[in-house]
């Protein structure tokens, strides 16, 4: 795994994407209304949203454009904004609460105008079903199709038995049941990051890629150094994310990045692949270790999970899911491995994503820490993003403002391990309740 390379990891995504524009290298001194750094769905999609308010945009990014978690991630479009947002309302109240829920459901919605607007080929296609590892959790899921029926819930939701689930939603004898939601789907995330930067240098923005950024200088205008040029701009857009590093440390110190992984196996014949999964859902149950999957276009299954607090990568990826996979699907131990990859996401101690301007320099807006909500979440606060920038004010992102965020003990060094005994205990406590 080319995990620190230049260039795109070698998963599925990367082997079967439909092109990977290449953009050059900065290369000089530039001057713009914005500087976004960071070219994953975040920083692609604020440029979006601030080159059609009529803003000149640079876009910098210091491989290539979709290589973190936005190019390999498990390609579910889920709605949500975080972990039970309900538990927030000391912070923002029952509107704020509201308008949380509302969110989750209307990102998916931005994300699906965004793809059909602009015609990008990304292999999008609906249906998603939540998977019950017990009974309690199969009980809660009524609950949560009556919390959505109250938000006036466009999309077709449907309870799904033990009895019916291995016949209506996945060929699994693990599952107590299931929740179908046609207004969740899955889609090939490299295709649309690289579809959606193709659209925004169409609306003018400049993107550079194989440009890391050395040193912000704060100040009325801000100025961004790269080895071979510079970019000065009137606001300063963080969408780092998991690799934000030490380039702002008030913020990377509330992000953990955290191991996720991925297998794709060889093409599945249609027969066993309708057989695997009868309405091509995406799927995900509800384990703290959660195991995530779906097919490919191609019918490949596409087996994910096992978030690592460590720091460090297993050393064979493909050894490490596949036992994890046939737990779920013992049918498939003749089936070869294809593709292994991993990737870095961004981990909030709340599970809540952040998204606001700098306290000190009020002229440096971010967004991260989407704790797996990523692909949607992004989107939603982008659109954020590029309000507060362009009008000055975003109501969405005072929301947003309102949750308070704590910074991870024991600095660079200990976050990892820390996070790692914390995660250990909810395991342990999962295993023995």
């Amino acid at each position: 795994m080319t995990q620190h390379s230049a260039q795109h990891t070698r998963s599925y995504y990367a082997a079967s994407a439909r092109a990977t524009t290449p953009y050059p290298a900065l290369d000089g001194d530039l001057i713009a209304d914005v500087c976004v750094i960071g070219g994953g769905f975040t920083g692609v999609n604020t440029a979006i949203e601030l080159a059609q308010r009529g803003l000149s945009v640079v876009l910098l990014e210091a491989r290539r454009i979709g290589w973190g978690a936005s190019g390999r991630n498990g390609g579910q479009l889920i709605r949500g904004i975080g972990h039970e947002v309900e538990g927030f309302a000391r912070y923002v109240g029952q509107d704020g609460v509201r308008y949380l829920q509302r969110a989750g459901i209307d990102s998916v919605e931005l994300v699906r105008q965004r793809i059909t607007g602009n015609a990008i080929d990304c292999d999008l296609r609906w249906g998603f079903c939540e998977l019950a590892n017990t009974a309690a959790q199969f009980a809660a899921f009524k609950q949560e199709q009556d919390s959505l029926a109250e938000l006036d819930y466009a999309h077709e939701t449907r309870l799904v038995g033990p009895e019916q689930i291995r016949q209506q939603v996945v060929d699994a004898g693990v599952y107590a049941g299931g929740l179908i939601d046609m207004g969740s789907g899955h889609l090939h995330p490299l295709d649309l990051v690289q579809g959606e930067a193709r659209l925004a240098a169409s609306l003018g923005v400049r993107v550079f890629e194989h440009s890391p950024v050395l040193e912000i200088l704060h100040g009325t205008t801000v100025e961004v150094r790269c080895a071979t040029g510079s970019v000065r701009a009137g606001s300063l857009v963080l969408g780092c994310n998991a690799h934000l590093d030490e380039l702002e440390p008030k913020l990377s110190g509330k992000v953990l990045p955290a191991g996720s992984y991925i297998i794709a196996t060889e093409p599945l014949d249609e027969s066993r692949a309708a057989q695997l999964i009868p309405q091509n859902l995406a799927l995900c149950d509800q384990k703290v270790g959660l195991d995530y999957y779906r097919l490919s276009a191609d019918r490949r299954l596409l087996f994910g999970g096992a978030c690592h607090y460590s720091g460090r990568d297993p050393a064979d990826i493909a050894a490490y899911m596949r036992p994890k996979m046939l737990k779920v699907f013992p049918q498939l131990a003749d089936v070869r491995i294809d593709y292994q990859w991993g990737g870095k996401i961004g981990i909030t101690a709340n599970r809540f994503p952040q998204v606001g301007r700098l306290k000190q320099h009020p002229n440096v807006f971010y967004a991260q820490g989407y704790s797996g909500h990523g692909l949607n979440v992004t989107h939603w606060c982008a659109k954020l993003l590029g309000e507060a920038i362009h009008a000055g004010h975003s109501q969405g992102m005072d929301v947003f403002g309102g949750v308070p965020h704590m910074t991870f003990p024991g600095g660079p060094a200990l976050r990892s391990p820390l996070l790692a005994l914390g995660m250990f205990w909810y395991r342990l406590r999962e295993m023995l309740g």
